[in-house]
C-alpha cells in the first residue's frame, strides 16, 4: 500500500491519471486510513473526477477533522457546476480559520465562483486585493486574473499579464523511484483477502494463547490419543476373548 501512495504523490503533477490508479489500489488495501483517502481525493481532483474527489475530501474531513482541503472542496463544487455551493463552503466557520496560503487559495476559488455566476467585476475585485505570500500563489492569482480580464473585455491587459507569468518548470522524479503500470499488479482484492485471512489466523492464535486455549487444545489432543489407545486395547482384548470362547467351544 505504501509504495502506491508514494507513486501517487510523485505522479499527481506529471501523470495524474496513473497517480489516480495507484491511489485506487492503495484505497482497496487501506480504505480506512485517512492518508489513503486523502491520496484518493487529491488524485481524483487532479483528473477532474470532482464528485468522487468531493466525497473523498468529506471522508478525510470526518476521519481527521482537517480543514486544509476546504478550498479544493469548494473548487469541486465549481467543477460540478454549483458555484453557489462553493461560496457556501467559503462562508463556513472553519473556512475563517484557514492558514494564510489556504485562505488565498479559497479566495481564488471564490473569485472563480463569482466569475462562473457572471459577476466578473466582483471576481476582479477579489483577486486584486490578494497579497500572495509566495511566487507559486502569485502565479495562480495572475492566471485567474487573466481569465477575469478577458471576461471583462480587457484583452490587452490580459495579454500583458499572461506574458509576464513564468513558464512552469517540469519536476524530475527521483532516480530511485521505479515506475510501473498498475495493470501489471496482482489483483488487489485477492491480496487483501489473503492478508485478511492471515490476520484472522494470527488474531485467533493470539486470543487462544491469552485464554490458555492452546494448552487446553493440546490436552484434548493427548486425551484423544489416550482414548484411541484405550479403544485399540479394548478391541484387542475383545478379539482375544472371542478367540478364547471359540477354542473352549
Amino acid at each position: 500500500m505504501g509504495r502506491h501512495l508514494i507513486m501517487a504523490g510523485n505522479l499527481v503533477d506529471t501523470d495524474p491519471e496513473l497517480a489516480y490508479r495507484h491511489a485506487q489500489v492503495a484505497l482497496q488495501r487501506g480504505g480506512r486510513v485517512d492518508v489513503v483517502r486523502e491520496a484518493a481525493a487529491l488524485t481524483a481532483y487532479a483528473t477532474g473526477r470532482y464528485a468522487e474527489a468531493l466525497r473523498e475530501f468529506r471522508t478525510v474531513r470526518r476521519l481527521g477533522g482537517s480543514i486544509e482541503h476546504l478550498p479544493l472542496m469548494a473548487d469541486c463544487e465549481r467543477g460540478l457546476g454549483r458555484p453557489e455551493r462553493a461560496l457556501a463552503i467559503a462562508e463556513e466557520p472553519d473556512a475563517k480559520q484557514l492558514p494564510q496560503e489556504s485562505a488565498v487559495e479559497m479566495r481564488i476559488v471564490v473569485a472563480g465562483a463569482r466569475l462562473d455566476m457572471g459577476d466578473a467585476e466582483a471576481a476582479h475585485l477579489i483577486l486584486s486585493r490578494i497579497a500572495a505570500p509566495n511566487d507559486d500563489l502569485k502565479v495562480r492569482v495572475d492566471e485567474a486574473l487573466v481569465a477575469v480580464l478577458r471576461a471583462l473585455g480587457r484583452d490587452a491587459e490580459a495579454d500583458e499579464l499572461e506574458a509576464s507569468i513564468p513558464e512552469p518548470v517540469d519536476e524530475e522524479l527521483e532516480e530511485d523511484i521505479v515506475l510501473y503500470d498498475t495493470a501489471e499488479l496482482p489483483d488487489p482484492d485477492q491480496e487483501l483477502a489473503d492478508e485478511d485471512e492471515d490476520d484472522d489466523l494470527d488474531e485467533a492464535a493470539a486470543f487462544d494463547a491469552e485464554d490458555g486455549l492452546t494448552e487446553a487444545a493440546d490436552d484434548d489432543e493427548d486425551d484423544e490419543d489416550e482414548d484411541e489407545d484405550d479403544e485399540s486395547d479394548s478391541d484387542i482384548d475383545f478379539t482375544d476373548e472371542d478367540h478364547g470362547d471359540e477354542d473352549r467351544a
